[in-house]
């Protein structure tokens, strides 16, 4: 990135022995003239990223990690440090919520950021002297992007349950919109209710999660009800426009989404807690959200279908494993024998650092692995589909949990986009996906 006055340039790199092996990078600062050296800014041994420079071009914002080996519940501060000198200072290490789309004001006195914390993201600032916090705006709402207006104003890209994403002003802590592209879309569609409920797992844990009825139901019909589950894991469900839950709102199905232990929004240690340990408290946050909406007479007991993509489809094979009260299921960019992955996908720091490698560790790669293990206990209809490009998520997750129910009769399908990779970009391949959602739900549900 260049400098405000286009003289120097800042970048990341990581310049240790096997830096496919670590996540030591660093932020350099060179002239932008051929030949020139490049300074080293930072030390950690963590990640260091994102750099921006001040207004003045006198200090560098980036982000840094908490930990200094790869972890997948990564969480990252946004620092500080002034290029005349000094040690980097830590703005949002008491935070302890996920930052992203930092900036500076205009004047370069604050930084402001977008903050996930519990179904909601809102806009904060830090001033740079001070480190002093302090919130702008916030509430039911989904900020997904920023960028300074004035000295204390912003333009966001802001979206409600019932909007999709529109530009705002925010000034002085006062939203006040700026665009309308959304409007023609809406305007006709029944869109459903949104609301938040939290559960309790068995073991305590307080679970928060998000459930759309379908527009004009009454409030004491149970409905089919589907659990949608975000993938990531760390990622969460927030008050912001959903669109495919929505879509299957539309077909007549309550729709659920659960902030399920891994998720963010919650903290690092909410986040952490099932490292080493897929498949276990997350379980039991998902069912506590099952129990609670049978309970309150929202959900017909035997019309409960499970999905997802990504850690979404993970859990989705997870849960069917554990609990046969799902009549159909989804499963999107899952996997299968864990073990049969290594070396194959990305996520090699993870099992290194997170599970240890297969010849020392089988036994938690077998653990984490339940559902094909244990296939027999699936009695779920369950569809299965991946890109069949997806080096994230590779398919052989998905064919082998597909075979594994085809083996044992449990009824079952396999799609295979052609040229997709992990996530589903071709627009007819989109269109599909949604159809085939719909096509078996209503099959096993309605």
């Amino acid at each position: 990135m260049f400098s405000p006055d286009g003289k120097q340039i800042a970048f990341v790199s990581n310049r240790t022995e096997d830096p496919d092996r670590n996540i030591n990078t660093d932020i350099f600062v060179m002239d932008a003239q051929p030949k020139a050296i490049a300074k080293k800014i930072t030390n950690w041994k963590g990640s260091d990223n994102n750099p921006i420079w001040s207004p003045d071009g006198m200090m560098l914002a980036y982000t840094s990690t908490a930990s200094e080996s790869y972890t997948a519940y990564e969480e990252s501060y946004v620092a500080l440090v002034d290029l005349a000198g000094g040690e980097p200072k830590l703005l949002s290490k008491t935070l302890d919520r996920p930052i992203s789309h930092f900036k500076f004001s205009k004047d370069g006195t604050t930084i402001a950021v977008l903050v996930q914390d519990d179904r909601e993201s809102y806009l904060e600032q830090f001033n740079t002297k001070s480190g002093a916090i302090t919130k702008i705006t916030g509430g039911k709402k989904s900020f997904s992007a920023l960028q300074p207006q004035s000295v204390n104003n912003w333009v966001v890209l802001m979206s409600e349950p019932h909007l999709p994403n529109e530009l705002y002003a925010v000034e002085n802590g006062i939203s006040r919109r700026l665009t309308k592209h959304q409007d023609d879309f809406v305007a006709p569609l029944d869109l459903a209710t949104t609301e938040g409920f939290t559960s309790k797992a068995k073991d305590g844990n307080i679970v928060s999660s998000i459930l759309l009825r379908p527009s004009n139901t009454p409030s004491n019909q149970k409905l089919p009800t589907i659990f949608y589950i975000h993938g990531g894991p760390t990622a969460q469900d927030e008050y912001g426009f959903d669109l495919t839950r929505q879509m299957l709102a539309a077909a007549g199905y309550a729709v659920v989404g659960v902030n399920y232990r891994g998720s963010s929004g919650r903290g690092w240690n909410y986040s952490t807690s099932i490292s080493a340990d897929w498949g276990n408290k997350e379980v039991k946050d998902i069912t506590s959200a099952v129990d609670y909406v049978i309970e309150k007479g929202i959900a017909d007991p035997d019309k409960l279908g499970i999905c997802g993509w990504s850690y979404g489809g993970i859990m989705t094979d997870y849960m069917i494993a554990s609990d046969t009260r799902f009549k159909a299921a989804s499963s999107g960019a899952g996997v299968a024998m864990v073990s049969s992955l290594y070396g194959v996908d990305q996520y090699i720091m993870q099992y290194d650092n997170e599970l240890g490698v297969p010849w020392k560790n089988i036994d938690k790669y077998l653990a984490i692995s339940y559902p094909f293990l244990k296939a027999d206990k699936i009695k779920t209809p369950t569809q299965f589909m991946v890109g069949e490009s997806d080096f994230n998520v590779p398919s052989p997750g998905s064919e082998q949990m597909y075979q594994a129910l085809k083996s044992l009769g449990t009824p079952t399908e396999l799609i295979i986009y052609p040229g997709q990779f992990h996530g589903i970009t071709v627009p007819s391949y989109i269109k599909d996906r949604f159809e085939r959602y719909l096509n078996w739900f209503d099959k096993y549900l309605k």
